[in-house]
């Protein structure tokens, strides 16, 4: 499918700077992209980006620096409903799996191998539900391995003014 529409993301102001890098989730890897795969984690709405980045703790949040995103970006996997599920042959629990967990316990998550047989069949991401504590059936996140400045993925953040830091020196 095609996505185009506003996302949003909550970022840890010491990394502001890199909106667009998803390297943070390369560093270990993260629900649904494996070690070394830089990911943009969005969600399409606010809320759901507050509660991604706390993870349950809303009532009391660390501070965030909270972004939005133009996206166009064509081949996204809609695994949100079980008709998308079925097309794409991905499973419920393959998509809830206790990513964490395993690597904590230094096995390969289930839902990797939904990166590796979309991204090998040319999808650029996924849109899916969200799994952070408190979600519910309307909280949605999109999830790209494919992004950049263009068409046919493109992918810009919101910054007319210029307020986000240019480098981690802005947070002194």
């Amino acid at each position: 499918m095609r996505f185009v529409g506003t996302c949003y993301r909550a970022h840890d102001p010491r990394w502001a700077f890199k909106p667009m890098s998803g390297g943070g989730a390369a560093i270990r890897g993260a629900r649904f992209n494996p070690k070394g795969i830089p990911a943009l984690y969005l969600s399409l709405s606010i809320m759901t980006a507050i509660k991604e980045a706390n993870q349950g703790f809303a009532h009391r949040i660390d501070p965030c620096v909270l972004c939005s995103y133009e996206i166009d970006c064509e081949d996204v996997a809609d695994l949100t409903k079980e008709q998308g599920r079925r097309e794409h042959a991905i499973k419920c629990d393959e998509i809830a799996c206790a990513w964490a967990t395993a690597l904590a316990d230094c096995h390969r998550p289930a839902s990797w191998s939904i990166y590796d047989r979309l991204r090998a069949q040319g999808a650029a991401g996924i849109c899916v539900p969200s799994f952070a504590p408190g979600a519910e059936v309307d909280d949605l996140n999109l999830v790209l391995w494919k992004w950049g400045p263009d068409l046919l993925h493109k992918v810009t953040v919101f910054d007319p003014s210029g307020r986000l830091p240019k480098d981690q020196l802005s947070w002194r």
